[in-house]
Protein backbone atom coordinates (compact mmCIF):
# COMPACT_ATOMS: atom_id res chain seq x y z
CA UNK A 1 0.00 0.00 0.00
CA UNK A 2 1.58 3.40 -0.45
CA UNK A 3 0.46 4.88 1.88
CA UNK A 4 3.03 2.54 4.16
CA UNK A 5 5.92 3.72 1.88
CA UNK A 6 7.19 0.38 0.65
CA UNK A 7 7.76 -1.20 4.30
CA UNK A 8 7.52 -4.96 4.39
CA UNK A 9 3.98 -5.60 5.51
CA UNK A 10 2.44 -8.72 4.12
CA UNK A 11 -0.59 -7.50 2.74
CA UNK A 12 -3.37 -9.99 1.87
CA UNK A 13 -6.81 -9.54 2.16
CA UNK A 14 -6.96 -10.88 5.55
CA UNK A 15 -4.23 -8.07 6.89
CA UNK A 16 -5.38 -5.24 5.56
CA UNK A 17 -8.92 -6.03 7.23
CA UNK A 18 -7.02 -6.36 10.39
CA UNK A 19 -5.17 -3.44 9.95
CA UNK A 20 -8.66 -1.64 9.05
CA UNK A 21 -10.26 -3.04 11.90
CA UNK A 22 -7.76 -1.66 14.48
CA UNK A 23 -6.85 1.47 12.80
CA UNK A 24 -11.11 1.81 13.70
CA UNK A 25 -11.00 0.94 17.17
CA UNK A 26 -7.95 2.26 18.41
CA UNK A 27 -5.75 5.18 19.61
CA UNK A 28 -3.81 6.11 16.63
CA UNK A 29 -0.59 6.42 18.37
CA UNK A 30 -1.45 2.67 19.93
CA UNK A 31 -2.34 1.51 16.09
CA UNK A 32 1.01 3.06 14.91
CA UNK A 33 2.86 1.25 18.18
CA UNK A 34 1.42 -2.07 16.96
CA UNK A 35 2.19 -1.15 13.37
CA UNK A 36 5.98 -0.65 14.17
CA UNK A 37 5.47 -3.65 16.89
CA UNK A 38 5.49 -5.71 13.30
CA UNK A 39 8.30 -4.30 11.80
CA UNK A 40 10.30 -4.79 14.80
CA UNK A 41 9.97 -8.30 15.56
CA UNK A 42 10.75 -8.77 11.75
CA UNK A 43 13.65 -7.24 12.36
CA UNK A 44 14.77 -8.91 15.67
CA UNK A 45 13.57 -12.38 13.96
CA UNK A 46 15.94 -11.33 11.02
CA UNK A 47 18.91 -10.52 12.91
CA UNK A 48 18.25 -14.06 15.05
CA UNK A 49 18.24 -15.81 11.71
CA UNK A 50 14.81 -16.47 10.89
CA UNK A 51 13.02 -15.87 7.93
CA UNK A 52 9.55 -15.43 6.83
CA UNK A 53 8.03 -18.54 5.08
CA UNK A 54 10.75 -20.77 6.04
CA UNK A 55 10.32 -20.52 10.25
CA UNK A 56 7.25 -18.55 11.01
CA UNK A 57 3.87 -17.71 9.13
CA UNK A 58 4.35 -14.08 8.41
CA UNK A 59 0.81 -13.81 8.09
CA UNK A 60 0.31 -14.99 12.06
CA UNK A 61 3.10 -13.04 12.78
CA UNK A 62 1.38 -9.75 11.40
CA UNK A 63 -2.23 -10.16 12.47
CA UNK A 64 -0.71 -11.06 16.10
CA UNK A 65 1.12 -7.91 16.27
CA UNK A 66 -1.58 -5.62 14.54
CA UNK A 67 -3.99 -6.68 17.35
CA UNK A 68 -1.45 -7.84 20.20
CA UNK A 69 -3.16 -4.06 22.56
CA UNK A 70 -6.68 -4.39 21.01
CA UNK A 71 -7.84 -4.97 24.87
CA UNK A 72 -6.90 -1.17 25.12
CA UNK A 73 -9.92 -0.23 22.69
CA UNK A 74 -13.46 0.16 23.56
CA UNK A 75 -14.44 -3.18 21.80
CA UNK A 76 -11.87 -4.95 24.13
CA UNK A 77 -12.34 -3.46 27.52
CA UNK A 78 -14.01 -6.27 29.19
CA UNK A 79 -13.34 -7.61 32.72
CA UNK A 80 -10.04 -9.17 32.45
CA UNK A 81 -6.42 -7.94 31.97
CA UNK A 82 -6.11 -5.93 28.66
CA UNK A 83 -3.74 -8.42 26.99
CA UNK A 84 -6.10 -11.28 27.98
CA UNK A 85 -9.00 -9.43 26.45
CA UNK A 86 -6.58 -8.94 23.46
CA UNK A 87 -6.57 -12.35 23.12
CA UNK A 88 -9.81 -12.75 22.97
CA UNK A 89 -11.26 -10.14 21.04
CA UNK A 90 -8.76 -10.72 18.54
CA UNK A 91 -9.59 -14.84 18.19
CA UNK A 92 -13.29 -14.46 18.18
CA UNK A 93 -12.34 -11.40 15.21
CA UNK A 94 -10.39 -14.45 13.42
CA UNK A 95 -12.51 -17.18 14.05
CA UNK A 96 -15.85 -15.13 12.59
CA UNK A 97 -13.22 -14.53 9.51
CA UNK A 98 -12.63 -18.30 9.10
CA UNK A 99 -9.25 -18.78 10.22
CA UNK A 100 -8.76 -22.32 11.50
CA UNK A 101 -8.55 -23.16 15.38
CA UNK A 102 -5.07 -23.86 15.61
CA UNK A 103 -3.42 -20.82 13.96
CA UNK A 104 -6.34 -18.52 15.76
CA UNK A 105 -5.01 -19.91 19.15
CA UNK A 106 -1.34 -19.24 17.94
CA UNK A 107 -2.35 -15.42 17.85
CA UNK A 108 -4.36 -15.89 21.12
CA UNK A 109 -1.24 -16.92 22.74
CA UNK A 110 1.07 -14.42 21.12
CA UNK A 111 -0.70 -11.43 22.30
CA UNK A 112 -1.76 -13.25 25.76
CA UNK A 113 1.91 -14.04 26.31
CA UNK A 114 3.14 -10.23 25.29
CA UNK A 115 3.63 -8.53 28.95
CA UNK A 116 5.67 -12.23 29.72
CA UNK A 117 8.66 -12.08 27.70
CA UNK A 118 10.39 -14.82 29.92
CA UNK A 119 7.95 -17.23 28.34
CA UNK A 120 7.25 -15.77 25.49
CA UNK A 121 10.41 -15.93 24.18
CA UNK A 122 10.75 -19.94 24.30
CA UNK A 123 7.42 -20.20 22.05
CA UNK A 124 7.48 -20.25 18.82
CA UNK A 125 8.58 -17.13 16.61
CA UNK A 126 5.43 -16.08 15.80
CA UNK A 127 4.40 -15.64 19.56
CA UNK A 128 7.96 -14.42 20.47
CA UNK A 129 8.55 -12.00 17.91
CA UNK A 130 5.36 -9.99 19.07
CA UNK A 131 6.93 -9.66 22.18
CA UNK A 132 10.48 -8.67 20.84
CA UNK A 133 8.88 -6.21 18.57
CA UNK A 134 6.71 -5.10 21.14
CA UNK A 135 9.25 -4.14 23.55
CA UNK A 136 11.54 -3.02 20.81
CA UNK A 137 8.96 0.17 20.07
CA UNK A 138 9.16 1.02 23.91
CA UNK A 139 12.71 0.52 24.52
CA UNK A 140 15.01 0.26 21.61
CA UNK A 141 17.01 -2.38 23.57
CA UNK A 142 18.50 -4.76 21.30
CA UNK A 143 20.33 -5.36 17.63
CA UNK A 144 20.62 -1.67 16.08
CA UNK A 145 18.65 -1.20 13.49
CA UNK A 146 20.08 -0.06 9.87
CA UNK A 147 21.18 3.70 9.44
CA UNK A 148 18.12 5.74 8.65
CA UNK A 149 15.36 3.01 8.95
CA UNK A 150 13.68 4.37 12.63
CA UNK A 151 13.58 7.44 11.03
CA UNK A 152 11.79 5.69 7.74
CA UNK A 153 9.17 4.06 10.16
CA UNK A 154 8.33 7.12 12.18
CA UNK A 155 7.60 9.25 9.49
CA UNK A 156 4.98 7.09 8.22
CA UNK A 157 3.60 6.12 11.66
CA UNK A 158 4.73 8.61 13.63
CA UNK A 159 5.62 7.98 17.56
CA UNK A 160 2.33 10.16 18.87
CA UNK A 161 3.87 10.05 22.45
CA UNK A 162 3.05 6.40 22.05
CA UNK A 163 4.53 5.25 25.90
CA UNK A 164 2.10 7.86 27.54
CA UNK A 165 -0.56 7.12 25.46
CA UNK A 166 -0.34 3.33 26.61
CA UNK A 167 0.59 4.21 29.71
CA UNK A 168 -2.69 6.26 30.04
CA UNK A 169 -4.98 4.17 28.61
CA UNK A 170 -3.65 0.96 31.11
CA UNK A 171 -4.37 3.12 33.91
CA UNK A 172 -7.54 4.51 33.09
CA UNK A 173 -9.21 1.05 32.62
CA UNK A 174 -7.77 0.23 35.63
CA UNK A 175 -9.01 2.81 37.53
CA UNK A 176 -12.33 2.05 36.43
CA UNK A 177 -12.35 -1.84 36.81
CA UNK A 178 -9.57 -2.60 39.70
CA UNK A 179 -9.64 -6.03 38.84
CA UNK A 180 -8.34 -5.69 35.66
CA UNK A 181 -4.79 -4.44 37.37
CA UNK A 182 -4.46 -7.60 40.16
CA UNK A 183 -1.20 -6.97 42.01
CA UNK A 184 1.95 -7.85 41.05
CA UNK A 185 0.81 -7.71 36.92
CA UNK A 186 1.83 -5.04 34.90
CA UNK A 187 -1.20 -3.56 34.53
CA UNK A 188 -1.26 -3.68 38.55
CA UNK A 189 1.83 -1.25 38.59
CA UNK A 190 1.16 0.77 36.69
CA UNK A 191 -2.27 1.67 38.25
CA UNK A 192 -0.39 1.32 41.85
CA UNK A 193 2.49 4.14 40.41
CA UNK A 194 -0.87 6.24 39.08
CA UNK A 195 -2.40 6.02 42.20
CA UNK A 196 0.03 5.88 44.99
CA UNK A 197 -2.11 2.61 46.29
CA UNK A 198 -0.42 -0.28 48.00
CA UNK A 199 -0.39 -3.87 47.46
CA UNK A 200 -1.20 -6.54 50.12
CA UNK A 201 1.65 -8.35 51.34
CA UNK A 202 2.05 -12.11 50.81
CA UNK A 203 0.84 -12.72 54.21
CA UNK A 204 -2.20 -11.05 53.22
CA UNK A 205 -2.43 -13.09 50.10
CA UNK A 206 -2.76 -16.19 51.61
CA UNK A 207 -5.51 -18.26 53.01
CA UNK A 208 -6.44 -21.50 55.15
CA UNK A 209 -5.01 -19.60 58.47
CA UNK A 210 -1.34 -20.82 57.47
CA UNK A 211 0.31 -17.44 59.82
CA UNK A 212 -2.11 -18.16 62.93
CA UNK A 213 0.07 -19.01 66.18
Amino acid sequence: MDAYDGLPFPWSGLTLDAMRYVRSIEEPAIFNHSMRTYLYGRFIGESQGLRSGRDYDDELLFLACVLHDSGLSEPGNGDQRFDIDGADLAAAWLAERGMPSEKTMIVWDAIALHLVPEVAQRKRPEIALVTAGAGYDLDADGPALPDGYAERIHEVLPRLRAAVVLHDAVVAQSLDKPHKAPPFSIPGEMLRQASGQSWPTWRELTGWGDYDA
